[in-house]
């Protein structure tokens, strides 16, 4: 009978002390791990043979039971301002979507932290497609890996073009909890990527417990997508508010930097047209962020096929932005970028293996011009 042999270990997928886990197994000091976690991350290196300050005999060992797998650039692009999107092919055949945007002082890498996404919040063409997986350690520090790659080949000068990290991609990374974490240490190691705390921001449409647990593990930057001040129509727009309520979100955005008077939970406000933009709207906002040390960014809404959808209008966004100015909320309009090449925000979709038979089940509906699924008065 023919038996599958077992993968190598990835060791792309290990941060500090998963290495020196690794080594402690195969009788080496645990220093080997810094050596081998910059020559992966700091330099580059995709061969163990390569590891030149290892000996020979060392390098044989972990070839034998170990290798370094990096995801496939299976298509990239860059838009008219300068975004650059990887589609990164995984070994099972998924696609994931990795965006970079340059900006005058720093450049931000948006990561994925799923094939798809569990959730199916009613505004977002990445929660339309459905959910295969969750990704792997390896494949979420992978994209890290592949873009400050690709960028320091394109842009030589820019060797240190990601200068801050968002896992605002494809999927909800509270829910790849374990994952998510220890790619983020890999982000934050000095031997690896060395991004300070400040820089790496967690995206989050509200899995409330996870957000207490991330609070004991780190302190990266928080930012929630909220996108709706009234459960009645979070419920609709963000189903997970159904089990984490505004209530009890507020409550843990209120723990998260409890001991940090510095710092500031960012709230996400998709803006939709005759939905969530109206003056009245704006000032439950600011009543759901009393007591919240909380800024806010206002997203204009980036249409994608089907979507029943529209963006708010700028003297609208003006407005709205006015209010919560006028109420002490730091509050700013982000840039629209990359939606000429379907980056944007809510616009990432990969190619996804639905599990979940969503994809369909909305393609059809959208094809018999269904309606929202719930009709509220909004002004």
């Amino acid at each position: 009978m023919l038996t599958t042999p077992c993968p190598k270990l990835n060791l792309l997928g290990l941060h500090r002390l998963g290495l020196e886990a690794f080594f402690k197994a195969l009788g080496e000091k645990p220093y080997r791990a810094t050596q081998v976690l910059k020559w992966i991350h700091f330099q580059g290196v995709q061969h163990i043979e390569a590891m030149s300050n290892l000996s020979k005999a060392l390098r044989e060992k972990i070839a034998a039971i170990a290798d370094i797998r990096v995801p496939e650039v299976a298509y990239e692009t860059t838009s008219a301002d300068g975004t650059h999107k990887w589609v990164l092919r995984l070994a099972d055949g998924n696609c994931i979507e990795t965006v970079f945007i340059p900006e005058q002082t720093r450049g931000t890498l948006c990561v994925s932290s799923q094939v798809g996404c569990t959730l199916n919040c009613d505004f977002c063409s990445t929660g339309k497609q459905g959910f295969n997986r969750n990704l792997t350690a390896a494949e979420i520090i992978g994209q890290v890996w592949v873009a400050v790659r690709s960028l320091s080949e394109k842009q030589g000068e820019h060797d240190h073009a990601v200068t801050n990290v968002v896992l605002m991609g494809m999927g909800e990374p509270l829910l790849n909890f374990d994952a998510v974490v220890t790619a983020m240490n890999m982000m934050l190691d000095d031997f690896a990527y060395g991004l300070s705390k400040r820089r790496i921001t967690l995206s989050t449409a509200g899995v409330v417990p996870a957000i207490y647990q991330l609070r004991e593990r780190t302190d990266v930057a928080l930012a929630v997508s909220l996108h709706a001040p009234t459960d009645a129509l979070r419920n609709v727009l963000v189903p997970l508010n159904k089990k984490y309520p505004l209530k009890d979100l507020m409550a843990a955005c209120k723990a998260y930097f409890k001991n940090d008077k510095r710092r500031y939970v960012t709230m996400e406000y998709v803006m939709l047209a005759d939905v969530n933009d109206s003056p009245q709207q704006a000032a439950e906002l600011i009543q759901l962020l009393k007591g919240v040390r909380a800024k806010v960014n206002l997203i204009p809404f980036n249409p994608f096929p089907h979507t029943l959808y529209q963006r708010s209008s700028q003297p609208v966004i003006d407005r709205f932005r006015s209010i919560l100015l006028n109420a002490g909320i730091n509050a700013i309009t982000r840039k629209t970028r990359g939606d000429g090449i379907d980056a944007a925000c809510g616009q990432l979709v990969g190619q996804v293996k639905d599990r979940t038979r969503r994809s369909a089940r909305y393609l059809n509906k959208s094809n018999r011009g269904g309606e929202k699924s719930l009709e509220i008065p909004i002004k």
